[in-house]
């Protein structure tokens, strides 16, 4: 019996922690309590210019031609996940700072696992990467190389937070909290995970691409208090 209390406190203590990455409580997108002073990336006659690709792993080979364009209709970014695995970095360094995305995959018949990312406080050539995973009706949870004294450690929240990801052909809405150690991560109306010592406190924001055709909107970011707006 005691064993099986043992057992039964190290669940709960497990749960615990679940709920302190994601407790799941409605609360409302930083875009919707303070609607002001965000930047749209993909503003502008040419908003791939401000954006540069970079692969994965850093040493690896890109596709000479890009799969980013932006559709001239919706003026939506859309990545084909046809050439290659590598992400678009935007090209300004961030420190505190929200950064909101909008999102879906193309869903293809019989298609069951999608993959892309959205990255936070990355370094330039994305040895250092801190993701929110997407998916179809997976994901939502974060992972990345950090920096630990010196070294990179591979952090993975998978299977300890609670997927709030919408299937394939449905819109889904990351925001990516970036303040001092701390880099929260909020999916579909509830703050769903968390890093709370995350030593690179200044980095890149960017999307990735990993096979999947994927339409980015509203891609936009929000200096916090202190922190200096792109020009």
């Amino acid at each position: 019996m005691r064993f099986v209390r043992t057992l039964l406190a190290a669940g709960f203590l497990l749960a615990a922690c679940v709920i302190v990455r994601g407790d799941d409580r409605p609360t409302a997108s930083a875009l919707e309590r303070a609607p002001s002073g965000w930047t749209n990336l993909l503003k502008g006659a040419n908003p791939l210019d401000h954006f540069t690709r970079v692969p994965i792993p850093p040493e690896g080979k890109l596709n000479p031609e890009s799969q980013w364009t932006i559709d001239p209709a919706s003026g939506w970014l859309v990545c084909a996940g046809n050439r290659g695995h590598e992400w678009l970095r935007h090209d300004q360094e961030y420190g505190d700072v929200i950064f909101h995305v909008e999102w879906r995959f193309t869903p293809v018949e019989g298609k069951k696992g999608y993959n892309s990312g959205v990255f936070a406080r990355n370094s330039a050539d994305g040895r250092v990467w801190h993701q929110a995973q997407t998916g179809s009706g997976s994901g939502g949870f974060l992972f990345g190389d950090t920096p630990r004294e010196g070294k990179l450690k591979r952090i993975n929240h998978g299977g300890q937070v609670k997927s709030r990801v919408k299937p394939a052909g449905e819109w889904n809405t990351f925001e990516l909290e970036c303040k001092g150690r701390e880099i929260t991560l909020w999916v579909n109306g509830a703050v769903a995970d968390t890093i709370t010592d995350c030593e690179l406190e200044r980095g890149y924001l960017g999307l990735e691409a990993e096979g999947y055709r994927i339409e980015f909107r509203s891609v936009l970011v929000k200096p916090l208090p202190g922190e200096k707006a792109e020009k």
